[in-house]
């Protein structure tokens, strides 16, 4: 499995309950996105497949649990308060459209890699998740999920690959598109992305 797929393992999970702790948050994402795949895959053998209904499955729990205004401003880091409301609020539009619909892509190739939960640090309002995940090879990637509290509930801001963020990979790209080009330029791109992503998904949905 690759890195980008064990990211996206955690983002897919139902509402998490206020009393649950950040591993069962956790826990619960990748019990819930992997039963969904189950579920597809003897859909599909019982010659009933309907890839949009489980997408649209997989986009709604994960936005439950995933804080994608969090993950957008700490990508956008610096930058993010030298935005008005109005360039803010189209970055989170598209910034998240880019996440939820590259991830769908990601995740559906999931083929029975084992996952172990290694530990729990919880920090006042934040904590961090730490779990493996092995390959059929017995390959290992190492996952640090970063979650805090907002609004009573655990949320997912930032997954940590083999000790590399996942927010600080965005946040290097877009400070570095902004510096060398502009801010119009990033906001191009991104529409750009969103788009060719919609075509491949409803390519394949075809």
């Amino acid at each position: 499995m690759g890195r980008t797929l064990a990211a996206w393992l955690l983002m897919a999970a139902a509402a998490a309950a206020p009393t649950m702790t950040p591993r069962d948050v956790v826990q619960s994402a990748v019990m819930r996105v992997l039963q969904t795949i189950e579920d597809a895959q003897a859909s599909q053998q019982a010659g009933r497949p309907n890839p949009e209904k489980v997408r649209l499955e997989i986009r709604r729990i994960a936005t439950d649990l995933f804080d994608f205004d969090e993950v957008s401003r700490r990508a956008l880091s610096r930058h993010w308060a030298a935005r008005t409301s109005q360039e803010q609020a189209e970055f989170i539009s598209l910034f998240t459209d880019l996440l939820e619909r590259s991830y769908v892509g990601k995740i559906e190739s999931y083929s029975g890699e084992k996952i172990a939960y290694t530990g729990e640090l919880v920090d006042g309002d934040y904590a961090t998740v730490r779990s493996r995940i092995v390959s059929k090879r017995r390959t290992e990637t190492a996952l640090d999920y970063r979650l805090h509290r907002a609004g009573g509930r655990w949320k997912v801001y930032d997954v940590m690959i083999d000790g590399v963020s996942f927010v600080s990979t965005y946040r290097s790209e877009f400070n570095r598109i902004i510096q060398s080009s502009s801010w119009d330029d990033l906001m191009n791109r991104l529409r750009k992305k969103r788009i060719e992503i919609r075509t491949v998904v409803d390519r394949r949905a075809s």
